[in-house]
């Protein structure tokens, strides 16, 4: 089973992630904030992974460390959970719809952290969720799983419908590019030899 738990403390922020690489898409989380717990949820159950996040952070402050750091945990969980890579497809890639709203995420577990963000959200805020956490989110976790990746918010004009279809087609691409491929045991799924 490729799976993980990841304890990270810092002067800001205490967090424990468990990940279940090839779950059901169990889900449970106490981070404060309610609408990145929504968004997480969206990550366990389309990439049919169990995550379980428990995060305290300096929410008096607001919520940049807790959810920057959630991503870098996060990412940490993923790499020590996924292994050598051997056997896995490598790319992954999801087009997600909500209502009017299109996202893609497209991505390559390279070995190498990028991210490309191409999101005008409509608003600045969902509820009291500052929308420019999801960009600090991903860019935590795209440095801590060593993860090549370009998402793309296509349309939308309700911020909350553009912030749920990129966490669900993170999952879905995710869930693509980590999936076994019976061809591929053994098998680094690269011409250099490492990943």
């Amino acid at each position: 089973m490729r799976t993980a738990e990841v304890v990270r403390n810092t002067l800001e922020t205490q967090i424990t992630v468990n990940l279940n690489l090839d779950g059901t898409g169990v889900s449970k989380f106490d981070t404060g904030i309610g609408f990145l717990d929504h968004m997480l949820d969206q990550i366990a159950r389309h990439g049919m992974m169990d995550i379980a996040v428990n995060a305290k952070g300096d929410l008096h402050i607001d919520a940049h460390h807790t959810v920057e750091d959630i991503g870098i945990t996060l990412g940490m969980a993923f790499t020590k959970a996924l292994g050598d890579k051997k056997g896995i497809r490598r790319y992954g890639h999801a087009y997600v719809p909500l209502d009017e709203a299109l996202s893609r995420v497209v991505l390559d577990v390279s070995g190498r952290p990028g991210l490309t963000f191409s999101c005008e959200f409509t608003r600045a805020a969902v509820g009291e969720f500052d929308v420019d956490l999801i960009h600090e989110f991903f860019q935590g976790f795209v440095n801590h799983a060593n993860v090549t990746m370009h998402i793309d918010n296509l349309k939308g004009h309700n911020a909350h419908h553009q912030a749920e279809t990129i966490f669900k087609a993170f999952g879905r691409a995710l869930r693509m590019a980590i999936e076994m491929d019976a061809r591929m045991l053994g098998i680094l799924p690269s011409t250099k030899g490492s990943l």
